[in-house]
């Protein structure tokens, strides 16, 4: 998305959000405040900031897992109120069934959804092709490496054909390289299946890659803080200069994120 480009249409819209939380002590704490984002049709955002800035309570009052307290959620023009097919999620820790092998894990969903056994199984098979995954259908979670659950995982998150992906720091428990390679994966589906996604990340450098907007917020209560333009053609080379620079704005506004939450 270039400077000169038109916005695309809100997929996602977030207003006057808030969220709070009741701790096992009986306190009162806000998760979120005030905050306000929107994520166009096709677009990709990154969120980043330190913990417990509200990150993840924004991902799952998009998701539909929880509602904000104050303000509202749509997905596709309606309120958000609670998990839909057309809205995929992603998680760090994988949340694959270890007695389901890599195609049922991916068939749970539409099976959910009552689809047949027929369909189910040629979406599955389709995906995990689309994953470089048919070798290993029939694996079970264990028999997979990380990069592979993870790609099972992404499969899965896609079979109800959503329009926005909702991902929550799904690399960080990857070694480097695989996670390189997982993010070239992730912006080739991004780009053939016309997904919206937002990606939660502790890394500025991922972000930098990925992402057309980063979102950095800030906690005590969580909030947004500054969302940087990443205006870089794909695909980004680390290397380049202006990637660089990208990474010194998003690291400037991330450095005072983090003051406030000293």
């Amino acid at each position: 998305m270039g400077a000169n480009d038109p916005a695309p249409r809100a997929i996602v819209s977030v207003r006057d959000a808030s969220k709070l939380y009741a701790s096992s002590n009986g306190e009162l704490n806000w998760a979120m405040t005030d905050v306000n984002l929107d994520i166009g049709e096709g677009e990709f955002v990154c969120a980043i900031g330190p913990s417990g800035c509200g990150k993840t309570t924004l991902l799952n009052a998009i998701a539909g897992f929880v509602g904000p307290t104050t303000g509202s959620v749509t997905a596709g023009g309606q309120p958000v109120t609670g998990p839909g097919a057309d809205r995929g999620v992603v998680f760090q820790e994988y949340a694959l069934f270890p007695w389901l092998n890599a195609r049922r894990n991916v068939e749970f969903g539409l099976k959910m959804l009552g689809l047949g056994a027929a369909e189910r199984r040629a979406r599955a098979e389709e995906l995990l092709a689309l994953m470089g995954l048919s070798h290993a259908a029939r694996r079970y979670p264990f028999e997979l490496s990380g990069g592979m659950r993870q790609r099972v995982a992404v499969a899965r998150a896609l079979a109800t054909r959503p329009k926005v992906l909702l991902m929550d720091e799904p690399f960080a428990a990857i070694d480097a390289l695989t996670r390189a390679s997982l993010q070239r994966e992730l912006l080739r589906l991004w780009r053939e299946l016309g997904l919206s996604v937002f990606f939660i990340t502790h890394n500025i450098e991922e972000a930098v890659f990925l992402a057309q907007r980063v979102v950095v917020m800030s906690p005590h209560p969580g909030r947004i803080r500054e969302i940087v333009e990443v205006d870089l053609p794909y695909p980004r080379e680390r290397a380049d200069p202006a990637f660089g620079a990208a990474y010194a704005r998003i690291a400037a506004a991330f450095a005072q994120s983090e003051e406030v939450a000293s």
